[in-house]
């Protein structure tokens, strides 16, 4: 029997953690945010640091708590290359925001994803 993962094994755990990632986020959710991450994982994001470490990355999502409703909405995941342990992926997302006259597209963007797989579960590593 074979232990090595299908790619479509793969696509599903890491499209799973981007919409825990995501959902938990546009929720203010900090600690459900940092779980998606290994302990030693980080964050790069344009305009807004390099966070690594869970402490770290506790201390910057907990300052990104929305103030008002919020979806990213995240599209066209690839993952590009991937075995068992690791995996990239690159996704599209749209940041909405709702303001009082309703949700308007705030950013439109890119994500570069490297996720580890650990104990049944993909976390994000950067």
């Amino acid at each position: 029997m074979s232990t090595q993962a299908t790619y479509a094994e793969v696509v599903e755990g890491v499209r799973a953690t981007i919409a825990a990632y995501t959902q938990a986020l546009d929720d203010g959710r900090t600690d459900d945010v940092v779980a998606t991450f290994c302990p030693d994982g980080g964050c790069d994001i344009p305009g807004m640091g390099t966070h690594a470490g869970h402490d770290a990355l506790r201390a910057a999502y907990t300052k990104w708590k929305p103030r008002r409703p919020q979806r990213h909405l995240v599209v066209n995941t690839l993952v590009t290359d991937w075995n068992d342990d690791e995996a990239r992926a690159i996704s599209d997302v749209i940041f909405l925001l709702q303001g009082d006259a309703g949700w308007a597209i705030q950013v439109v963007g890119r994500y570069h994803d490297t996720l580890h797989h650990a104990g049944g579960t993909w976390r994000f590593h950067q």
